[in-house]
């Protein structure tokens, strides 16, 4: 029986993209990956390597060993440098680009939709431009993320039910055109604390200051909506479709929409990766795909010693899925974008991501520069021999 297990490491980008010095110059110099090993204190990744990163990163504070799996580089396909895009780029969608607006662009369109539809829209502060609908949920701009990119939908969730909101955040994302709307919320917090922990950022975005509200600490749920996504093409709706089990853990499960799928919500690096492993013990076929999202945390709080902490849990893990793995298993471990910890900012970097791929059975190839994250799907796809993804090419044949 066939597995196909994905390790999505959020934000562990391994050098700037050529097209940042028109599209993104702040991004110059970005390389998360090798930064992290320039500056952290210790960094112990013997997984990592005896798997073969340093054929990508060349760095000498990393053993010299022979790679256990093939290696490649991965260009992002997606526009800017979005976890979200990014998931669904790694699972086959191929990327449309968004309108880049903020929320208050398409404010007055948003609030004549949520009132047509019944609900009460107030604007608690006249001179800000995010919106309350029902006294409970709130309605801006992703002040986390890259400017006019994401809108956010929270609520509290002792309040209001998860499924309310996120009725909400489906008639939001039905006006305006960006790559996406969030629904989210958490348990034990309220109304207030949401909207005393809504700051104005330096260009202008205002929006809920997500860790600072308190939802992620306590039943903490969210759901994605993205822009010109089509769910029925990606990888893990065609395995499912065909038969086979879909576990998505962490983020993964938070953006792929994927019907049929096992979904284990995890932010704690220990948990994603313990679930990986204990998924590995009793699903016998299909994809177990996994993000690790507190590096990603790490490197927008521009702290390389907490991003190394989470690393090596995964680097830990890691080799206990190898140790694991059957003579039909594959692994795939990638990122989805970059968040330099050291580059002067807390936002995403664009930068090109690594590629590990292993399987027992599998030859040990040079994987090249990829031009897009979804290689990785199609490869997928054809290794179950199923219907095609949208996007992507297969690099299936270099390991078989």
């Amino acid at each position: 029986m066939k597995r196909a297990i994905l390790v999505v490491v959020d934000s562990l980008g391994v050098g700037y993209m050529e097209d940042v010095h028109e599209t993104r110059p702040q991004d110059v110099g970005a390389n998360t990956f090798v930064h992290l090993l320039d500056k952290a204190n210790k960094v112990n990744i013997s997984n990592f390597e005896r798997l073969g990163i340093n054929k990508i990163l060349n760095h000498n504070s990393l053993k010299k060993v022979d790679n256990l799996a093939s290696y490649g580089i991965l260009n992002l396909e997606h526009y800017g440098a979005d976890s979200y895009v990014g998931h669904q780029e790694i699972m086959g969608t191929k990327p449309k680009k968004p309108l880049l607006k903020p929320f208050s662009y398409f404010r007055d369109g948003v609030i004549k939709k949520l009132e047509a539809e019944g609900h009460r829209v107030t604007s608690p502060q006249r001179d800000k431009p995010y919106i309350l609908v029902d006294d409970l949920v709130v309605v801006a701009d992703n002040i986390e993320t890259d400017y006019g990119q994401i809108y956010n939908v929270t609520a509290p969730l002792d309040y209001i039910s998860f499924e309310e909101v996120i009725d909400i955040a489906r008639k939001v994302r039905s006006v305006v055109k960006v790559n996406r709307v969030i629904a989210l919320g958490g348990e034990g917090v309220t109304i207030d604390d949401i909207l005393n922990s809504i700051e104005t950022r330096h260009d202008g975005l205002t929006g809920v200051n997500s860790p600072k509200s308190g939802v992620y600490n306590k039943g903490y749920l969210s759901r994605h909506l993205g822009y010109g996504v089509d769910p029925d093409k990606q990888i893990s709706s065609i395995l499912a479709r065909e038969g086979y089990d879909v576990t998505l853990i962490g983020k993964m499960q938070d953006v792929i929409e994927c019907e049929k799928a096992r979904r284990i919500p995890a932010v704690d690096t220990e948990k994603v990766m313990k679930e990986i492993v204990d998924s590995m013990g009793h699903q016998r076929s299909g994809i177990i795909a996994a993000t690790v999202q507190e590096t990603d945390l790490a490197g927008h709080a521009q702290d390389v010693e907490k991003y190394v902490e989470k690393l090596m849990i995964v680097d830990d893990y890691i080799g206990q899925i190898v140790d694991k793995m059957e003579d039909e298993d594959i692994l795939f471990i990638t990122a989805d974008h970059g968040n330099d910890p050291t580059i002067g900012f807390s936002q995403h970097t664009r930068e090109k991501t690594f590629l590990l791929v292993y399987g027992k059975k599998l030859k040990r190839a040079d994987l090249g520069e990829r031009d897009t994250l979804s290689d990785i799907a199609a490869s997928i796809a054809e290794y179950f021999d199923v219907e095609k993804t949208e996007n992507g090419t297969s690099f299936l044949d270099k390991l078989i």
